[in-house]
């Protein structure tokens, strides 16, 4: 399973970032590899469209969820249309080493 999270960072140990669109940094976990990789989100400073933006860049990556902290309505319906797990995370100060942590656990 493939999971993209929604990081103010490159590193593991960067802060976990609630904002879907404006996230600076994507991080795609692969669980069964264990391997990272952090994507640039180059939409983020986008003043519209972001969102669908960002929800084109992702999929590319073939995630089956997204872990961020609030996704709009317009993410919602285009992440729903492709068959995108959202998992919303309303913790702030956890860092995305934190989140792999707790989905290695389940």
């Amino acid at each position: 399973m493939k999971t993209v999270i929604t990081s103010t960072g490159n590193r593991k140990d960067s802060k976990f970032d609630k904002r879907f669109g404006k996230a600076r940094w994507f991080c795609l976990y692969d669980e069964s590899t264990g391997e990272t990789e952090f994507i640039r989100n180059e939409v983020d400073e986008y003043r519209h469209g972001a969102c669908k933006l960002a929800v084109a860049r992702i999929s590319r990556l073939n995630p089956d969820k997204v872990i961020s902290g609030h996704f709009g309505p317009g993410a919602t319906r285009l992440l729903n249309k492709k068959g995108i797990q959202m998992v919303a995370l309303e913790e702030r100060k956890v860092t995305i080493q934190d989140i792999i942590d707790e989905i290695k656990q389940k």
